[in-house]
């Protein structure tokens, strides 16, 4: 018998069937209100140039793989959910898209320059898998590659039914994962790290 992959958070509290399709929706009318929906692309754009290969972990419907493939980036894109991963490849053919849970990662390549974690991907993971995340996340760097991370602290920057990951469970899972934290903010627009702000957005190194 085949193991089941563990539950995701984002499963739970997704709402069920559409869920994929209503996600990306909501990005695509912020869009066609003339807002900005790239501000995790652009952050990783300043931390490396195309044609860097850049891991998209807990992809969705691919927003940020997207946008990173059109400026000229090497992306995969990772999904537990079948749902959100068939958007993704409906939207964008040229980035490679495959359903995978984090917390058991084995990709063909693993020399990625940059692995991001956008959209609360963190607290979202299964219950109980954060280390196993962040070590299989951390196995497909190449040496001295990025992690980036971004994530509420609060309920208010969180789904409604996601419990809140401590700042300090992820720095520790890092941690555990041979990742060394380098900067910190309290948005992906670069805004002085505050831990009141609710939000953060982390940079971490691979030690090799």
């Amino acid at each position: 018998m085949t193991e089941m992959e563990p539950r995701t958070r984002w499963s739970e509290v997704s709402g069920g069937p559409g869920a994929a399709t209503a996600y990306q929706q909501r990005f695509d009318d912020l869009a066609a209100k003339g807002m900005d929906i790239h501000g995790e692309a652009a952050f990783v754009a300043s931390l490396l140039t195309p044609p860097a290969r850049v891991l998209d972990a807990g992809c969705g419907t691919g927003r940020v793989a997207t946008q990173l493939t059109a400026l000229g980036y090497h992306c995969v894109g990772v999904d537990a959910d079948a749902a959100m991963i068939e958007v993704a490849e409906q939207r964008d053919p040229a980035t490679t898209w495959v359903r995978q849970d984090l917390s058991r990662l084995q990709l063909r390549s693993q020399a990625f320059e940059l692995a991001v974690l956008a959209g609360n991907v963190i607290p979202l993971l299964a219950p109980g898998t954060l280390l196993d995340a962040m070590a299989r996340v951390s196995a497909h760097l190449q040496p001295g590659g990025l992690v980036v991370a971004g994530f509420g602290l609060d309920p208010s920057h969180l789904p409604q039914g996601c419990p809140v990951t401590p700042l300090e469970d992820y720095d520790r899972a890092c941690e555990v994962a041979g990742l060394t934290l380098t900067r910190r903010f309290s948005t992906w627009g670069r805004d002085t790290w505050r831990p009141e702000s609710g939000y953060a957005v982390s940079v971490h190194r691979s030690g090799g």
